[in-house]
């Protein structure tokens, strides 16, 4: 079985390797990024600070988050680096990353390359990001509607049509619904089981998409749910003292997965000239965890960050004791976020799962 996970990761590496490639002639050929702009919604996966101008709780503008990135500086990113979006931003051929939206350094000009509107603890069911004081999902889109008129503003009407119609538009939402929200809420993980939980949010999902595709976005792509019960913080909150992953939580993410994936191709032919696709972010970190060693990686049970139990946000700070030193080796930076090394073999995956929308 070792020898087949190794077989597997092998190929998809290599397939990978040869997407990056195509990618890099087609940069070299347009002397420049490959399609116009793009745009990030969801969730603390490509949350790049938005998080940072909110009276939230949940945030990562402080040490020992950002130590890797460019100058050390912590930014909001809940990671020790580069989030996967950045890393596709920079096989795009883009010369900086899209700004946060509520970033009170980003100018103008900033946001004709994309924008970000993604904040950490948000979710598909508005009510998830409540407590955490994150922006939900229908104000995040508020948010793009404005974002448009000042884009239209400074390039006119039709540009700027073409320039949304050709961008791609991210989204990564459901951990927090269901990390943050229904494990964790009695009254609503009475009234519903997990698939029909799962149903709930895919109707967020289906109008969500739809209200995009009204607002003239045509290449958009969904990131489905990691193997939620291999978060260390998931470990150490719904484990019962066990060490591995919790099954149950693993067996909800293939569930809702599954439902996403049958949900875009129903979209993909609802909607004219729509290409949607949902990115199998699940496999690719499975193998990952269950397979470190050819990966380059020794740790995946416990986080970098502190105890490496369950330390996210603020529980994670240049107090926490025990913080690792060198994060490449380990697959997750805090309780519920991976390494930037992750994040850089994930990007390569996700690029070559979305070719059409680049195509």
């Amino acid at each position: 079985q070792e020898r087949q996970e190794g077989k597997v990761m092998q190929e998809m590496r290599v397939s990978g390797f040869w997407v990056l490639l195509l990618v890099s002639c087609l940069i070299c050929k347009s002397k420049g990024a490959i399609v116009p702009a793009l745009i990030m919604f969801g969730d603390s996966i490509v949350d790049v600070g938005n998080n940072n101008n909110l009276l939230s709780i949940v945030k990562s503008n402080f040490p020992p988050y950002g130590r890797d990135f460019t100058n050390r500086t912590p930014t909001g990113r809940f990671c020790n680096g580069k989030l996967a979006v950045d890393f596709s931003a920079e096989y795009l051929g883009f010369p900086s990353y899209p700004p946060a939206y509520l970033s009170r350094e980003a100018r103008n000009e900033d946001f004709l390359i994309g924008a970000n509107f993604a904040s950490a603890s948000s979710g598909y069911y508005d009510a998830t990001s409540v407590p955490f004081g994150a922006i939900p999902l229908p104000r995040q889109l508020s948010y793009y509607r404005t974002y448009q008129n000042r884009v239209r503003s400074m390039i006119g009407r039709e540009r700027a049509r073409t320039m949304f119609s050709k961008s791609i538009h991210i989204l990564s939402a459901g951990s927090s619904d269901f990390l943050q929200n229904y494990y964790v809420n009695p009254l609503l993980n009475i009234l519903n089981t997990p698939d029909q939980f799962s149903d709930i949010l895919m109707r967020s999902y289906s109008e969500f998409i739809q209200n995009l595709y009204e607002l003239g976005a045509r290449r958009i792509g969904v990131i489905s749910l990691p193997p939620m019960g291999c978060l260390p913080a998931a470990i150490t909150l719904f484990g019962a003292g066990n060490k591995s992953c919790v099954e149950r939580l693993n067996n909800d993410a293939v569930m809702f997965n599954t439902k996403l994936e049958a949900t875009t191709q129903a979209l993909m032919k609802r909607h004219s000239g729509l290409k949607l696709v949902a990115f199998n972010a699940y496999q690719p970190l499975m193998d990952i965890i269950t397979n470190p060693y050819d990966n380059g990686f020794f740790e995946t049970k416990r986080a970098c960050c502190g105890t490496g139990t369950i330390e996210t946000s603020f529980l994670c700070n240049s107090l926490s004791l025990g913080t690792c030193s060198n994060a490449t080796g380990y697959v997750f930076w805090d309780g519920f976020h991976p390494t930037e090394a992750v994040y850089e073999l994930l990007a390569g995956q996700l690029l070559s799962q979305g070719i059409s929308l680049i195509s």
